[in-house]
């Protein structure tokens, strides 16, 4: 595996340069122009997204390209190259229940979504007592690659790990990189939320990943620019959404499209949080979009279908839900997304949807406060409060009192206000292949009574070290996906930054508390998307 990085070379060698006087010094132009007048013409200037060259948007889903993923604390010796479930017909039939077409590939440096979850395994049988699963729902490597040559001004790399944002150059504790295979089980399952079962096994698409066809690398660019999209001349593999890459990531298997822990037949199966949660582990869950959304839901709960948001949130807080009317215990922190957002119907979740917040219900929040004999210290967006206020303070009550912690922020629409790629907040219009769409207004008090993404896990961290290890976090940074779903290159830049930033504030928490010995820290994404750079000196602002 790529032990050593030449990209950081050229990093140092550009400030060799610029400390010398002979770098050049231009004004930077915002990515925001570039944004605004692609979208706007939908004629592709340096980057356009999806397989069509001659349009800036002709694609707003997810592909099927290979995703890199980041370690520390441990390696990925026992997932990668000779170890990969990819080099053998046995293994892969064994994972996906059948034997994908044209997947097996005898010199696989790659290996498997699913093998994040064993990673975690491993790392809690090693010994290791605090693990942090940290997710940019929808990061590929074009993603990473546009963050880095904006932040740092210039193209560092080319290939490989990369340079130039702080989980690529961190060397605090062993590292290593890699990247690994996002298709599902199969895409096209039916399911009846109601009864919680499947209705239609099997799907209509296969998963599968044809390295002739995608490529053997993360930057590799397809023969076919359609297959990473399931629209491929020679052969169609399914590519996965986050409920089901996510299920693979918790629970190490192959399953549908919309699955939230279940198997492709609808079978429960137990993610690592609630394997570990049985022997004492302490659980947390953060994200920057609403608290039950795919990623978030995967890290604990059960269902047949992603959208069955209110039932999600009652097995992340200890309710009776429609798959466990019983109820589980409960998660001891989730914070994230979904105030403010109200509905008065939800066909997709079911006869028991509770008209209000389509998140969590009033009933539920009013349940779980520790105000009316619950569990949790209620920490929510509060007009004419700080945002970080609100939270620390319910964090320090939970610490002290020894209760579980709740937080809500967020917006109209579920999500924490969109970060630009100048560490504003400032969004321009986004992309269809249909036109532009118009951007994101945020008010003063939309900025001032909400939290970051960095804000949100450090009250995690500090409200699980405060009950004592061993303890399990999962941390997404799920702004990113909605970005790339926008085709809008200026807020896929700036989520990538602020989860960039708080991957740097929970690598400072770990250095002062404790270090490195017993924690390890995955940090990956779900999926790719379709973003193609053509130019990518276009990206640095230059």
């Amino acid at each position: 595996m790529l032990k050593i990085f030449p990209a950081i070379c050229l990093v140092t060698l550009g400030l060799l340069l610029a400390s010398m006087g002979l770098a050049e010094s231009l004004e930077r132009v915002p990515v925001s122009s570039l944004q605004q007048k692609n979208a706007e013409t939908n004629r592709p200037q340096s980057i356009h997204w999806g397989p069509n060259e001659k349009k800036y948007s002709s694609w707003t889903n997810h592909s099927n390209r290979l995703i890199p993923i980041y370690t520390f604390g441990i390696d990925l010796d026992a997932v990668d190259g000779v170890s990969s479930v990819y080099r053998s017909e046995e293994k892969l039939e064994k994972l996906f229940g059948y034997l994908p077409a044209q997947t097996v590939n005898s010199k696989a440096e790659y290996f498997d979504q699913t093998d994040v979850y064993r990673l975690q395994k491993q790392a809690a049988e090693s010994g290791k007592k605090r693990i942090i699963l940290f997710i940019y729902d929808g990061m590929d490597w074009q993603t990473t690659w546009a963050a880095a040559i904006y932040k740092s001004g210039r193209v560092p790399y080319r290939e490989g790990r990369g340079a130039g944002l702080h989980f690529q150059d961190y060397r605090g504790a062993k590292t290593d990189f890699g990247y690994f295979v996002t298709t599902p089980h199969n895409n096209g399952t039916d399911v009846n939320v109601d009864r919680q079962i499947v209705t239609s096994p099997g799907g209509s698409t296969k998963g599968g990943y044809d390295v002739g066809e995608a490529g053997e690398f993360p930057w590799s660019v397809p023969a076919d620019a359609y297959y990473p999209i399931a629209k491929g001349k020679n052969i169609i593999h399914a590519f996965t959404d986050s409920a089901s890459s996510a299920t693979s990531m918790t629970s190490g298997i192959k399953t549908y499209n919309n699955a939230i822990n279940v198997d492709y037949m609808g079978r429960e199966v137990l993610p690592i949080s609630r394997q570990l949660q049985a022997d004492g582990w302490k659980i947390g869950v953060v994200t920057s979009v609403p608290v039950c959304h795919a990623t978030p839901g995967a890290a604990y709960a059960n269902n047949v279908h992603r959208y069955d948001y209110q039932d999600i949130t009652r097995d992340l807080i200890g309710r009776p839900s429609v798959y466990h009317p019983g109820s589980l215990p409960g998660v001891d922190v989730l914070i994230g997304g979904g105030w403010g957002d109200e509905k008065t119907k939800d066909g997709k979740q079911g006869q028991n949807f509770v008209p209000g917040n389509p998140y969590i219900t009033q009933e539920d929040l009013q349940a779980i406060d520790v105000a009316n004999g619950g569990k949790y210290v209620i920490a929510q967006r509060t007009p004419g409060q700080a945002g970080k206020k609100v939270l620390d303070d319910g964090a320090a009550g939970a610490i002290k009192q020894g209760h579980r912690l709740f937080g809500f922020f967020g917006i109209g629409g579920g999500h924490l206000p969109f970060q630009t790629a100048d560490g504003k907040y400032d969004p321009v219009v986004s992309a269809k292949s249909s036109g532009p769409v118009a951007a994101e207004k945020y008010s003063a008090a939309d900025l001032r009574e909400n939290v970051t993404l960095a804000d949100m896990s450090i009250a995690a961290l500090d409200v699980l070290e405060a009950k004592g290890q061993p303890w399990w976090l999962m941390i997404e940074a799920g702004d990113v996906d909605w970005a790339n779903h926008s085709n809008n290159i200026d807020d896929s830049i700036g989520a990538v930054l602020s989860g960039d930033e708080a991957f740097h504030q929970v690598t400072q928490w770990i250095e002062t508390h404790g270090g490195w010995d017993d924690t390890c820290l995955i940090l990956t994404a779900d999926h790719g998307h379709y973003l193609v750079i053509e130019d990518p000196e276009a990206l640095t602002g230059e």
